[in-house]
């Protein structure tokens, strides 16, 4: 287990030189003269396949793994659960809605013991394999513990897979025979009583914007009091402005906003942001769906009924387990996805 912990810590001291204030070298990392520069390209291809993959975005979850992989944190995580006696292999199905999103299980599963049987996304096919290959060459027992495929599932012992409500169906049926992990849509709620503070809502525009609103705990929905005035809402969105510079981005906003005016929906937009009323939690690119309430012991029924739809929620002393404003894309080691806690569930195969 030291050995494995050792190795991610020196993968953290790695990735500690990619920020997003700037790439640069530093002394003593293991292997650097060997995987910087390499890893620097990395980066661009990443960029180039994906256009969602700016280097602003790519560079923010870096140094967020840069963060986490400490010894501290690592021995923290890890402290209270048993080693395998045994090594079975973990077929882990990855999402691509943002960078490294399924490194996660990557970790669980190699610090668990286990072996890793990856199948990538096509959107998110760079980063991992180069940052396996360091691992590698740091801890060679992971040589024959990691493998990448793209092609079918074949010979594992048990399977994590994370995609969309639909494809989470199919995925049910065709690993219904295996110990497994299936993760469907979730998104992130905001619940706002109208007595935020300035910082606070603008904190919330990094829960809002980061990666685009792309990931599972990016904010896509306000649950806001009856009669509620947005203008301080909008004001802590603004600094985001630059936002819709992003060709992609302008274009989805400008897609949503015909189709939205097209259908006489009714929204509040301030020129990169619209905000529509709707009971859905999933909104689309460059919207936040809203909800009032009248009454907050219903709203927190509701939440709890709904509860697996939502990934967190955001609210300052309103919510039990909320998280602070700003703070859903800086998750410890172990907030787990959907709840689920990965290293009990591999502790058991």
């Amino acid at each position: 287990m030291q050995q494995r912990i050792d190795a991610f810590v020196k993968l953290g001291n790695f990735l500690s030189q990619f920020s997003q204030s700037c790439i640069e070298k530093k002394e003593n990392i293991e292997f650097n003269d060997l995987f910087f520069d390499g890893f620097k390209h990395q980066l661009k291809v990443a960029q180039e396949n994906n256009s969602w993959f700016t280097r602003d975005n790519i560079l923010f979850s870096l140094e967020s793994w840069s963060k986490a992989l400490t010894q501290e944190n690592i021995s923290t995580w890890v402290s209270d659960k048993t080693t395998q006696s045994s090594s079975n292999k973990i077929a882990i199905i990855m999402a691509g809605n943002i960078p490294l999103v399924g490194f996660h299980d990557f970790l669980s599963v190699l610090i668990s013991g286990h072996s890793v049987l990856v199948k990538q996304s096509s959107s998110d096919k760079s980063l991992l394999p180069f940052l396996a290959k360091y691992l590698e060459y740091v801890e060679p027992v992971f040589k024959d513990k990691i493998e990448f495929t793209e092609e079918k599932l074949t010979d594992y012992d048990a399977v994590i897979a994370t995609g969309s409500n639909n494809t989470a169906r199919y995925f049910e049926h065709y690993f219904k025979g295996k110990p497994n992990i299936i993760r469907k849509n979730r998104n992130s709620v905001a619940v706002l009583t109208g007595n935020e503070t300035d910082e606070e809502l603008a904190n919330l525009s990094n829960d809002v914007f980061q990666y685009f609103g792309l990931g599972c705990r990016s904010v896509s929905k306000l649950f806001v009091p009856e009669g509620y005035n947005f203008d301080a809402f909008f004001n802590g969105m603004y600094h985001k402005k630059e936002i819709i510079n992003n060709a992609k981005y302008a274009n989805n906003y400008d897609y949503n906003k015909a189709v939205y005016l097209m259908s006489l929906f009714d929204l509040l937009e301030n020129g990169f942001l619209m905000i529509k009323e709707d009971e859905s939690y999933a909104s689309p690119i460059a919207t936040i769906f809203y909800e009032y309430y009248s009454d907050i012991n219903e709203l927190k029924e509701k939440l709890k009924m709904d509860a697996d739809k939502i990934q967190c929620i955001v609210s300052n002393n309103v919510i039990k387990n909320e998280i602070k404003f700003g703070e859903t894309q800086n998750p410890q080691l172990w907030d787990y996805a959907d709840g689920i806690n990965t290293l009990e569930f591999l502790a058991k195969i």
